[in-house]
């Protein structure tokens, strides 16, 4: 045997030693990396539920995606769009669920009759405005709001609003009206209060999400309100409680049907609910007349309203296909969503927790969804 024939063995030992180090390397990694997909749960990619529409609700919303995705590691991926927007989407079948402060209305149910209405929440308008050096809840009525937004009040030192506010002194400055420029569950409900503490407001511009505003500036979305409202001395404009007090905004007192002037918080908007909250409609039947609105009471803040998730009561009809795993996840979703947990949180972000009736309620549609005509929620 010659010398470089005894020179090679070695190095075909040691390849050989290395191509076996190699493939138990390649070995430890698979199965480090099977133990960590088991241990992390990352076997699977993760269940996504998408939802979009109601702005009033949306920072309920965003917590709840947080605080359930923590829980369950499903995720939900809301957008705040506005509630005509979520309910055209959800009608379409291109959402999982949608989001709505205005209830569908007579046509959209009467052609839409497996979508069920499911309240999740309790919210009051306000009412809100920038005075720099002026108390932070002055006073203000439905006909003051109805006429400032109709363009016949256009001070802040009209004689209407000082009489109703003694001791303030308000500046000779014009109000500049703020709304939205979207079609708008906000809009609705704030529309609807104005068309019963005014005639003219009624007769001129009715209720709807999107309406034809006679003076003013419109911005999309809630936090376009009111973003608008504080970049501007003397404006006015309609938005969410959460907003007003996230961005620390100042806001008013409303006259309500007792005569009293309340504030919007937790125990005003509950009151506001709890007039009705005994005679909802069924999950699947007609919400378009559900009001909350000028509710009776001494203690009613007078523009509240419930928020909706509109859900498909059979979910295995989207054209892009939902699995059964999806939509039990969906199902649980909603059946926390109106539980304890889900609504002490909602009263820590200034949306009154639902009535236990409501809950009952809830709970006895949710029980309805199913797929594949089985039922989801035992």
């Amino acid at each position: 045997m010659k010398d470089s024939e005894l020179s090679i063995q070695p190095q075909k030992s040691r390849r050989g030693l290395w191509i076996v180090i190699g493939v138990i390397a390649v070995a430890i990694i698979i199965v480090v990396a099977g133990a960590l997909t088991n241990w992390f749960g990352l076997g699977t990619s993760p269940i996504q539920l998408n939802g979009a529409g109601s702005s009033f609700a949306f920072p309920l919303m965003s917590a709840w995606s947080t605080q359930y995705n923590a829980l369950t590691g499903v995720q939900i991926n809301y957008q705040a769009t506005g509630s005509g927007a979520g309910i055209n989407a959800v009608v379409a079948k291109n959402l999982d669920f949608g989001g709505t402060d205005a209830p569908l209305n007579t046509t959209q149910h009467t052609q839409n009759p497996t979508l069920l209405t499911i309240p999740e929440s309790l919210g009051p308008v306000t009412v809100a405005y920038n005075l720099p050096g002026l108390p932070a809840h002055i006073n203000l009525t439905g006909p003051i709001v109805a006429n400032i937004y109709l363009g016949v009040t256009t001070k802040w030192d009209d004689a209407n609003i000082t009489a109703i506010n003694p001791g303030v002194t308000f500046p000779s400055t014009s109000i500049f009206v703020q709304y939205r420029s979207d079609s708008s569950g906000t809009t609705f409900v704030f529309t609807d209060y104005l068309s019963k503490a005014s005639v003219q407001f009624a007769a001129q511009v009715g209720k709807g999400k999107l309406v034809a505003w006679p003076v003013g500036s419109g911005a999309p979305q809630n936090q376009g309100v009111s973003n608008a409202v504080k970049g501007q001395a003397g404006a006015i404009g309609y938005v969410e409680l959460a907003y007003v007090v996230q961005n620390s905004m100042s806001y008013a007192k409303i006259k309500n049907a007792a005569g009293s002037y309340i504030l919007p918080d937790l125990n005003s908007t509950a009151a506001a609910a709890a007039s009705s909250a005994g005679s909802l409609p069924a999950g699947n039947g007609d919400w378009s007349q559900v009001s909350i609105t000028n509710a009776t009471g001494s203690s009613s803040y007078p523009v509240a309203t419930f928020t909706y998730l509109l859900v498909y009561q059979e979910l295995n009809i989207y054209p892009s296909g939902m699995t059964e795993v999806k939509a039990k996840a969906l199902v649980d979703f909603l059946r926390w969503a109106v539980g304890n947990v889900a609504q002490t949180a909602a009263a820590s972000l200034t949306y009154a927790s639902l009535p236990a009736s409501v809950v009952t309620l809830d709970v006895t549609t949710i029980r309805t969804i199913t797929f594949n005509g089985v039922a989801l929620l035992p």
